[in-house]
């Protein structure tokens, strides 16, 4: 290890005898200072190391189990329970919370779809209305994690993972930066794609006025608000945030909003814009964000308008690099990990994938209601290949 010398000049008020308080170090020289003729300086080396020593991993006796899943969401939480079931150890992981996704979706949204088709492990959800609430999923999902005692670490984050079928090691770190090592002999992966925001590239983008999720209207009343964007999450931001007093205007590369807005949410954006209570910008583009207004790209030409937030409703995608750094195969064109469609295993022998990964970037054709059953797959090709019973 190549090693630097430093120079530090310790200031003191008095230096015992015999340097006794420095005694660790190697002294170069003794300085005394005309303008504080009571005191002294001093002048020392030490030899540091180049490169500091890695933090030492954490790895425990319950950090072994047989499979791992990566991602605590309702899919991730479906996988867990069906394998655990089967009669495995399992340890799910996740840099966040549980359903960490659900947790960021707007503070009172409705699902549309309705509740039983949101249910995992043969747990019935009820629920008081027709269609369940973002606060009624919460609750249904921690207490399924709760029912099936599912061994969950929260905001844990993995970072690698080396090995092989059999035989993996996965590295994580939590937030404050310690190091975490877990072992398991299967391995699935269900990490959803609500985390990684697709990004515009464009000057401005990283200003703290600037969100990629929306939670609630309130602290943008009576501001002027952008909402870039022509799907369900810009229709549904730009709406309650008209609803509580902002000042909205929506701008969208599309000639109209998108045919994927809900049935019963798009006459109602529709007709906001036709009154003008909403202003809106099709076939357009944001140039630039500054402080306090932005510049858009339209049909006539650029055009500067007064902002206070802006919401970039852009989308979502998968962490891709994640998924190529343990060897997982993506198709050229939308990025589907390849993967056995009955089983679900990766082309990485023990790896699985679970959720909307399967999708690539195509993450508008498995939703919860499907993405649940991903689990049964699993779990029946781990017993198959493992037996019954956990290791020891």
């Amino acid at each position: 290890m190549q090693l630097k010398s430093i120079t530090l000049y310790i200031f003191l008020t008095a230096v015992p005898a015999h340097g006794s308080v420095l005694k660790s170090f190697a002294f170069r020289g003794r300085f005394a200072s005309a303008n504080c003729p009571a005191r002294q300086f001093l002048m020392v080396t030490k030899q540091i190391p180049d490169v500091l020593p890695r933090a030492q991993s954490i790895s425990r006796p319950d950090s072994r189990a047989d499979v791992v899943v990566i991602g605590a969401g309702p899919t991730g939480l479906a996988c867990a329970i069906e394998v655990q079931r089967a009669g495995f150890k399992v340890i799910t992981i996740d840099k966040g919370c549980v359903v960490n996704s659900l947790y960021n979706y707007p503070a009172n949204m409705t699902f549309f779809t309705t509740p039983e088709l949101l249910e995992i492990g043969d747990l019935p959800f009820t629920t008081a209305h027709q269609k369940p609430t973002r606060e009624e999923a919460l609750e249904y999902y921690r207490k399924a994690a709760e029912h099936y005692h599912l061994d969950i670490r929260q905001y844990i984050w993995v970072k690698t993972v080396t090995g092989q079928d059999g035989n993996f090691s996965i590295a994580a770190t939590d937030r404050s930066g310690r190091v975490y090592d877990f072992r398991a002999r299967k391995l699935i992966v269900s990490t959803g794609y609500y985390d990684l925001a697709n990004l515009m590239n464009i000057p401005g983008e990283d200003l703290p006025k600037v969100h990629h999720y929306y939670r609630e209207p309130h602290p943008f009343f009576d501001t002027d608000v952008l909402v870039i964007g022509g799907k369900n999450s810009a229709a549904i931001s730009a709406l309650d945030l008209w609803r509580h007093g902002a000042r909205v205007t929506l701008v969208h590369r599309g000639a109209r909003m998108h045919n994927h807005v809900k049935y019963w949410i798009l006459p109602d954006i529709e007709n906001r814009i036709k009154n003008h209570e909403i202003a809106a910008y099709f076939n357009s583009s944001v140039k630039d964000i500054e402080v306090d207004y932005v510049i858009l790209n339209t049909p006539d030409g650029p055009v500067r308008l007064k902002n206070d937030f802006v919401f970039a409703m852009t989308g979502y995608h998968p962490d891709y690099d994640f998924l190529r750094s343990i060897g997982i195969e993506l198709s050229p064109e939308q990025c589907r990990p390849v993967c056995d469609p009955g089983t679900l295993e990766s082309n990485v022998p023990g790896v699985y994938v679970a959720g909307v990964i399967v999708a690539g970037s195509r993450t508008n054709e498995i939703f919860i209601e499907n993405g649940r059953f991903h689990g049964k797959q699993i779990a029946a090709h781990i017993s198959q290949k493992l037996g019954t019973g956990p290791s020891e």
